[in-house]
């Protein structure tokens, strides 16, 4: 390297990350309202209801934290693997898991329910778990081995012009880091949430692994947050904010690690940026519990009402968490192409949702550009 101090593990206070506690306040503040909120409605909701929600939320964890590093996975194996996990009355003929999903979800729920202190084995395991069944960037991975060789760079941009955005920490320092980064993990008294940004920051700063190491990142700091919940399960889903905001993530790491543009080894950004993802978490949470309880709401007040199989379907359907095909609203068309009838009937039945108040005709459309919304 041309700068002999390029990166903040060659900073003379390092690993002494600094911030400033009064700054980052008000987002920890906030934080701690939005779980309060998420506890609160969760317990308005039966078990059904709550065990929807947290499958929903832990399959984006892990379909969102693999997406972040390019890795696609089917979220319907992911959602069998979380099933298996939570639902007692999970159907096995319909199971669509894969190896590599289970052991996903292994780790979700071992960071989860596992409140022990976090050993170096442990880090291992789950190295193991993560890559053992998926295809890595290196042909020779050590799977739960630390690696033994310096100059692990973080790189873009085709060969012959690419970017360096990153140097990892010298391999014959890595023991001694990491021992320091679980004595901080299991033992400081920071606030959790900035705890856990830091933990993330400081881990793939030491860049331990052959490859997995923002996953690992991610694991950790699920499992520093997650203790904060004891013996419950958390609602939120960290890695989906992350993926959303993709581009800042990878771009706030390489400011905060690259000493020329953070000479002063200030992480503030980097934790004030990290926090307002969990927010962004817990307020999708928070979104995601108001339409179940207004799913149920809705279900209640029509269930008085006599609907064909067609109608329920429809309905049903608008009333999924993702929206999917519905998105953009109900049409005539969208309603053929759902239950296969013809354009006749599909009218017919919309306009009997209408006139039992089960759908709305959005204002300021007309023609042939009907559409429909749930009237809740």
């Amino acid at each position: 390297m041309k700068n002999k101090r390029q990166w903040i593990w060659q900073h003379p206070d390092y690993p002494t990350f600094h911030y400033d506690t009064q700054g980052l306040l008000p987002k920890i503040t906030q934080i701690a309202q939005s779980i309060g909120q998420v506890k609160a409605l969760i317990t308005l909701l039966d078990k059904d209801a709550q065990d929807s929600i947290r499958i929903d939320l832990f399959t984006s964890e892990i379909v969102s934290t693999s997406a972040i590093e390019g890795e696609h996975l089917s979220r319907e194996s992911v959602r069998s693997s979380i099933r298996k996990k939570l639902d007692t009355q999970f159907d096995k003929a319909h199971d669509r898991s894969t190896y590599h999903t289970d052991a996903l979800a292994d780790i979700l729920m071992d960071t989860i329910l596992n409140a022990t202190p976090l050993e170096l084995e442990r880090l291992h395991k789950w190295h193991i778990a993560l890559l053992s069944h998926t295809p890595s960037s290196f042909k020779n991975i050590r799977l739960g081995l630390f690696r033994e060789y310096d100059d692990m760079q973080i790189v873009s941009g085709p060969i012959g012009k690419e970017k360096v955005h990153y140097v990892g920490l010298p391999y014959k320092k890595i023991g001694k880091d990491i021992d320091s980064l679980l004595i901080y993990i299991n033992t400081d008294s920071d606030d959790i949430y900035i705890k856990s940004a830091i933990a993330h920051l400081w881990f793939v700063t030491i860049h331990p692994y052959d490859d997995g190491n923002g996953r690992i990142a991610r694991i950790i700091s699920d499992y520093i947050v997650s203790q904060s919940f004891g013996s419950e399960y958390k609602y939120f889903s960290i890695s989906t904010a992350i993926a959303n905001d993709r581009k800042n993530y990878y771009d706030k790491l390489e400011m905060t690690q690259n000493l020329m543009e953070n000479p002063d080894l200030d992480c503030t950004s980097w934790i004030a940026w990290y926090l307002d993802r969990f927010n962004d978490s817990l307020q999708e949470t928070l979104d995601a519990i108001n339409r179940v309880m207004s799913k149920t709401k809705f279900w209640d007040k029509v269930r008085h009402i006599t609907l064909n199989q067609r109608q329920l379907k429809v309905l049903s359907k608008l009333l999924e968490y993702d929206e999917g095909e519905f998105q953009g609203d109900l049409t005539s068309k969208k309603y053929v192409a759902m239950t296969k009838t013809s354009l006749a009937t599909a009218k017919r039945d919309i306009q009997e949702l209408l006139k039992h108040g089960c759908l709305y005709q959005i204002e300021g459309t007309q023609g042939r550009n009907i559409k429909y919304n749930i009237a809740y």
